[in-house]
């Protein structure tokens, strides 16, 4: 039986893309399985035909009581019952933490990351490096580490900033698959945001992405290819 080449990507709006972390798979030799489920795209049953499964980030919360939010964070035990690598990205870190039994809310103070912030390596995560000293985020709300995950890494304003439960199943809070060009378009979008407390401006995230994202790139690559559990699969031709 052939080695499984399909990564299932869930997004969550109509205009959403996998960024970076989908370029990088894709370069590694993967195929994307890219689903919509909250535009109506079903999850599959098994990842028995998958090599993983990532869900990204989105604008709604994962508290919010809509169906299919729902139907999604139950979904999580698929890939967790059947030990396939999951990746969750900031809404996905979240929904993962609820799947465990942890719990999504706002910071205690009303402040939010959107911008660039430090991150610090736990003892636990420091295999999982070197971690790049800033990473890009977009989030009001943040998580708590739920029972028997391990803390890799943590922030000033959220304490959780990446977590591991099992061998292979992580939730990282901040957005490693933005480009300088998914940037452009957030920063118009969500400007309205920039109001919020501790966000920072347009032009700081464009400055920030100059400084710190040649870091991000590189961890962002040694980061998946251990998170698969191999190294690059050959491209198809």
């Amino acid at each position: 039986m052939s080695e499984a080449r399909d990564i299932l990507i869930v997004l969550h709006s109509e205009s959403s893309t996998p960024g970076r972390i989908g370029h990088m798979l894709q370069d590694k030799g993967y195929r994307l399985d890219i689903r919509r489920h909250c535009l109506g795209d079903p999850l599959p049953q098994t990842l028995a035909h998958h090599a993983g499964a990532v869900i990204f980030g989105g604008p709604m919360s994962a508290n919010d009581p809509d169906a299919w939010i729902a139907r999604e964070i139950d979904w999580i035990g698929v890939p967790l019952k059947e030990e396939k690598p999951f990746l969750g990205v900031c809404l996905g870190a979240q929904m993962l933490s609820k799947h465990l039994g942890g719990t999504v809310g706002p910071h205690a103070d009303g402040l939010v990351e959107i911008g660039y912030y430090p991150l610090r390596p736990t003892v636990e995560g420091s295999d999982h490096g070197p971690w790049p000293p800033h990473v890009y985020h977009w989030h009001r709300e943040g998580l708590t580490l739920p029972k028997d995950a391990v803390r890799l890494a943590t922030g000033d304003t959220f304490e959780n900033q990446a977590f591991r439960y099992r061998a292979q199943a992580y939730g990282i809070q901040f957005h490693p698959e933005v480009t300088r060009l998914t940037m452009h378009r957030w920063g118009v979008t969500g400007a309205h945001r920039f109001v919020l407390p501790n966000a920072q401006n347009s032009a700081a995230h464009l400055e920030g992405n100059l400084l710190h994202d040649a870091p991000v790139k590189d961890w962002l690559s040694r980061f998946l290819d251990r998170w698969l559990g191999s190294s690059s699969l050959p491209v198809p031709r």
